[in-house]
């Protein structure tokens, strides 16, 4: 549910992102027509070019607009029907346009992973943010400081997870002076071999004897990442999910969380969502209300490969299904045999850290009539070229544009700085800018 606070945080947001509309076009974006030099994103938007007669250049990344719509509602929807807050990692796009889209389909906030990504936030009105690391950085907490101290509003939650942390952080904020402490959990480890993370609850009651011996620092949870769980299955995870409660439950118990509004419990990547949904329903009452917050990023674009498998949709069918909103054109420009096809896209422009882009349509160069890539196999990617493997010579012809599917979002929105926005008949209705 979205209270009247968050709906004016939302409403703020998506003034300030409305405000990209004025920069203007040029040479420092890919794909977009040469002749629209000048324009600003507003005004080519109002066009409504099309992608593929409207003067765009290849490789070109497109972003289906039904499909974002699509993904925005479902996870809105989700987390209302399990009781969850949602704080999606804006890792994932860093567009201020998809973050106010988020906060309209009820977000609790946005999270970072490392204080630029809080500073791109902040530009743009984010008033709550989860950064999911230890804050150790003086600049950046100088930064936090100043802002804390100048905004009111604004609420700041990030990890500790060692008492050198929790030090340096006190010595940083102390020197900034600053006049309100920070909000931290604590992050229980998901495994002896994870990521980040205490490894045990022993040491996790360590951090909390020392955060409460600090006045800059106040202990307002626990949180931590499932997707880390050593061998992951859904029996491993649960049993994770489940210390992470426990833990809370004993701070509870013991007066950590005393004078607070609200206790924090997070975690929530986008494999295992539905794990934590139902370990999180499990909390029992405490001492104030908690804010079971999710923090899966994925979800706004999805894709055709590595979260496609992954999705806990897969598992929870009758919960709905998200939808695969890239997909990458390029076009042939070489045919060396009959059975090899090269495209102008490579590394540059295309995510490979996980997957290979997947041949999807073949749009003709002739005519523009599409058709299904059957037989086509993108068998690697140089610099700026996909390999193609093509079973007859009649497959493809130089000038053809194929259409890919991606794996991986956080290494497809990365490699573009302005996005068109695409409806179904390749109307691009606006553009989405990243700040990577």
């Amino acid at each position: 549910m979205v209270d009247d606070r968050d709906r004016l945080a939302a409403d703020h947001a998506k003034g300030l992102a409305q405000g990209l509309a004025d920069e203007r076009v040029d040479h420092r974006f890919k794909a977009l027509p040469p002749d629209a030099d000048g324009r600003t994103v507003g005004e080519l938007a109002a066009e409504r070019r099309n992608l593929f007669d409207g003067g765009f250049t290849t490789p070109v990344l497109a972003l289906s607009a039904e499909s974002v719509e699509h993904n925005l509602a479902l996870m809105e929807t989700y987390s209302a029907r399990h009781g969850l807050a949602f704080a999606p990692h804006g890792k994932t796009c860093m567009a201020p346009q998809l973050f106010a889209r988020q906060l309209e389909h009820g977000a609790w906030g946005i999270t970072a992973a490392v204080p630029h990504q809080a500073r791109v936030y902040r530009a743009y009105g984010i008033q709550q943010i989860f950064l999911a690391n230890e804050l150790v950085d003086p600049a950046a907490l100088r930064w936090l400081a100043a802002e804390l101290d100048t905004d009111p509003g604004f609420r700041f939650v990030c990890y500790v997870d060692s008492l050198r942390g929790i030090a340096l952080m006190d010595a940083a904020l102390r020197e900034a002076g600053a006049s309100r402490p920070v909000d931290v959990v604590i992050e229980l480890g998901a495994g002896e071999t994870a990521r980040t993370g205490v490894r045990t609850e022993a040491e996790c009651l360590e951090l909390a004897d020392a955060i409460a011996g600090v006045d800059t620092l106040r202990l307002v949870g626990v949180a931590g990442y499932e997707g880390e769980v050593p061998d992951a299955t859904p029996e491993r995870v649960t049993a994770w999910l489940r210390r992470l409660v426990a833990l809370a439950v004993e701070f509870d118990k013991a007066g950590r969380f005393a004078d607070l509004d609200r206790i924090v419990v997070s975690a929530g990547g986008s494999a295992w969502f539905d794990a934590v949904a139902e370990v999180f329903a499990e909390i029992p009452a405490l001492s104030a209300p908690v804010l079971k917050l999710l923090r899966s990023g994925a979800y706004v674009s999805h894709d055709d490969g590595h979260y496609r498998h992954l999705t806990p949709f897969n598992r929870v069918p009758e919960e709905g299904a998200l939808q695969p909103a890239f997909r990458l054109w390029a076009q042939v420009v070489s045919r060396p045999t009959p059975r090899q096809a090269f495209l102008n896209a490579g590394k540059r422009d295309a995510a490979y850290d996980l997957d290979l882009p997947q041949a999807q349509v073949v749009r003709s160069g002739r005519d523009g009539i599409e058709r299904p890539a059957t037989g086509l196999t993108v068998t690697g990617l140089s610099d700026q070229h996909a390999w193609v493997a093509t079973e007859g010579a009649d497959d493809l012809e130089v000038g053809d544009w194929v259409g890919m599917g991606l794996s991986h979002p956080c290494t497809s929105f990365d490699k573009w700085q302005l996005i068109p926005l695409v409806e179904a008949d390749g109307t691009v209705s606006d553009f989405i800018r990243t700040f990577f």
